[in-house]
């Protein structure tokens, strides 16, 4: 007997028109008291966009190419797909697949790391749904954090390459590469594996990325200097947050004599908004002043390596293949860290 009746794909959602931005801004920031104006604020970034948010059809798109690959593959699974701040909603998903007589779910997130948003945050959104939907609810697997898997990793360095070779040959020699993922909460980055744990304040996600980017420049043509950065800061000045800024650091790197930056998101699976904006518009800008020149990866996507990540991950849990990484990084549950228990 099959362990799993269907595969769930749960992302981040996004609104798809002008009228939905602001009811999406609430639900994500329900009960954090965040003020109207600020709400708007953010607003004006998916404005620029017409109201739309890229992550919504990223995922149609990732889905269409994992059900062809699902069937290259001989995997029957039914593809189910569930946001947790916008439609698709994941109770409602979970709900149609209870109807359809789903009862044990795997499902994948669109986050690949261990922090509280990109892990807890998930198994909290499931477990809401299971409970709203009562006793019969399907039960729900979260696939393992994917950091380290090479089909995150090889897809980030032929992106990251590719932008090399675009730039000019006197740029390219002093380019410093940043790799760049959403800053959060230095309490938060703890939680996810602390300084008792040896990983300071970072956590075990300061850590993940540090090893993305080390995997990452080892497949490159040469070694390049590079380091981490970070983007996305939403929280009041006195909170401590990771850093530095990935736009601090472009000045500080300009006025050290840098010739050009190579931004790479390897923080995030697709370009949605937060790579969009904040680095195609908002750090291209600050290089455009700076007068150094820039470039910006692409995520991982619809890369075929990453779609084929997705089987290798299904057929991992069905006991189909063994698992695959490309690091030795403990668990961060097992180095003390709480993110990424199951809820």
């Amino acid at each position: 007997m099959r362990p799993y009746d269907a595969f769930l794909l749960i992302s981040f959602g996004g609104p798809e028109g002008e009228d939905e931005v602001i009811p999406f801004l609430e639900n994500v920031t329900r009960g954090r008291n965040i003020p109207r104006e600020r709400l708007a604020e953010v607003g004006e970034h998916y404005f620029l966009f017409g109201g739309v948010s890229p992550i919504n059809q990223q995922c149609r798109d990732l889905l269409a190419a994992v059900t062809a690959d699902f069937e290259t593959n001989g995997i029957d699974l039914p593809i189910y797909w569930g946001n947790r701040f916008w439609e698709p909603m994941l109770t409602d998903t979970l709900e149609r697949m209870r109807d359809d007589g789903v009862r044990r779910v795997l499902a994948l997130p669109t986050s690949a790391y261990c922090n509280w948003s990109s892990r807890t945050a998930y198994h909290e959104d499931i477990e809401r749904a299971r409970a709203a939907l009562g006793e019969d609810a399907p039960e729900v697997d979260l696939i393992r954090p994917f950091y380290d898997h090479p089909g995150f990793v090889e897809p980030l360095a032929q992106y990251t390459q590719e932008c090399l070779e675009r730039l000019p040959d006197d740029q390219r020699e002093g380019v410093r590469l940043l790799f760049s993922a959403h800053s959060i909460p230095t309490a938060m980055a703890e939680v996810s594996g602390g300084p008792d744990q040896g990983y300071g304040e970072t956590g075990a996600y300061g850590a993940q990325l540090a090893e993305v980017a080390r995997l990452v420049v080892e497949r490159l043509d040469r070694e390049y200097p590079h380091e981490l950065v970070y983007q996305s800061r939403s929280g009041p000045p006195s909170q401590p947050w990771l850093e530095p800024d990935v736009n601090d650091r472009m000045e500080e790197l300009a006025a050290e004599g840098v010739p050009a930056v190579v931004v790479v998101p390897h923080g995030f699976v697709s370009d949605h908004m937060e790579v969009k904006f904040d680095l195609d518009v908002e750090a291209r800008e600050t290089a455009e002043k700076l007068g150094i020149g820039y470039e910006r990866a692409l995520s991982p996507g619809t890369h075929p390596a990453f779609v084929s990540m997705v089987t290798e991950l299904v057929r991992e849990y069905t006991g189909r293949t063994d698992e695959r990484r490309l690091t030795s990084l403990p668990r961060c549950a097992e180095a003390g860290g709480q993110c990424c228990k199951q809820r």
